[in-house]
């Protein structure tokens, strides 16, 4: 194949331009592993590349998307084979270099992870760079000591990618899931996620105080911000929040009170240059505790023509759950 169809974002004259076009294969960019793309996700991050409303994307031309799923088609990396199936998330695919919107990628063997037996090329970006940055997350918090019986654990965006997947996921371990959303009518959908109780997002997104009423053990926050300030300033003695996201915003209007007052702990997860051990281990948790059917109940599927409309949708909070994107 000397070209393949590709989403292709350019820039002239400080204006940024993205179109549907055909690709030349040889325009690719350096690596030692050519992979046959399948499937792709939509992410937040996706969304402000694809739209420029922030400078997501270092160099261009550029071939948007951060994720994908495929079969690896040539290879002098010695993990991999011809008709080996990968997986990719992060490592600046999509940003710095030539990413997942295409029929064909060209990347470095070593930011691949091996698709797990059980869950299906479909599944996989269903799951996504969301969904394994909500597993990354979970681990965290466990790893911190935040169990099941220590009490519940508060998720906000739960209505997004990262939140669905994050209350999916704690209601299957055992958890009781407190979802923070600023869409009430979505509120059934959460539940049969598996959260326990559904919260309007403004009781997260008011004046901040050093230290309010303790109300959870843990959290998972997606949105940066006043959110995430107010989760932590409500954070119980010992208990631990995940920070993962910044729709809200990069400023953190808190204190030192909650660190030091009450021992509570802020932990950050990077998705983007996590280790592979890392990076295997979150996989494998996902093949393990996330409910395929949940999962199946979040998901939606489009076209890769479809991709450049859908990504003002991600940022205008119209999007629920997870989309998939069949490239082929």
């Amino acid at each position: 194949m000397a070209t393949f169809k590709a989403i292709v974002i350019e820039k002239a004259d400080k204006a940024q331009t993205v179109g549907l076009k055909d690709f030349d294969e040889n325009d690719l960019m350096d690596g030692d592993v050519t992979v046959a793309v399948e499937w792709s996700t939509l992410n937040y991050k996706d969304g402000l590349a694809i739209t420029g409303r922030a400078p997501v994307v270092r160099r261009f031309p550029m071939i948007p998307g951060i994720d994908f799923v495929g079969t690896v088609e040539t290879s002098s990396h010695p993990d991999w084979k011809p008709g080996d199936r990968v997986i990719l998330n992060g490592w600046g695919v999509g940003e710095t270099h030539l990413g997942a919107y295409a029929e064909k990628a060209r990347v470095k063997g070593d930011w691949l992870v091996r698709l797990p037996p059980g869950i299906s090329p479909r599944e996989a970006m269903a799951v996504g760079t969301a969904g394994y940055t909500a597993m990354l997350a979970v681990m965290a918090l466990e790893h911190q000591g935040v169990a099941p019986d220590a009490g519940p654990v508060v998720v906000s965006g739960a209505a997004g990618g990262v939140g669905s997947v994050a209350v999916a996921i704690l209601g299957k371990l055992g958890y009781r899931v407190i979802a923070s959303t600023g869409r009430p009518e979505e509120a059934d959908y959460l539940k049969e996620l598996g959260a326990a109780e559904v919260i309007d997002r403004s009781e997260l997104s008011g004046s901040v105080r050093p230290l309010a009423r303790e109300r959870w053990a843990g959290g998972i926050d997606s949105v940066g911000s006043t959110t995430l300030a107010n989760m932590i300033s409500m954070t119980k003695y010992g208990g631990a929040v995940a920070a993962c996201g910044l729709a809200g915003g990069m400023d953190l209007p808190s204190s030192v009170a909650p660190f030091i007052l009450r021992g509570v702990s802020l932990l950050g997860i990077d998705s983007v240059q996590c280790s592979p051990r890392k990076r295997s281990a979150a996989w494998a948790r996902l093949d393990s505790d996330l409910d395929r059917g949940k999962l199946q109940a979040m998901t939606s599927q489009i076209g890769l023509s479809e991709v450049i409309e859908a990504a003002g949708n991600i940022l205008e909070g119209r999007v629920r759950g997870r989309i998939v994107v069949k490239i082929r």
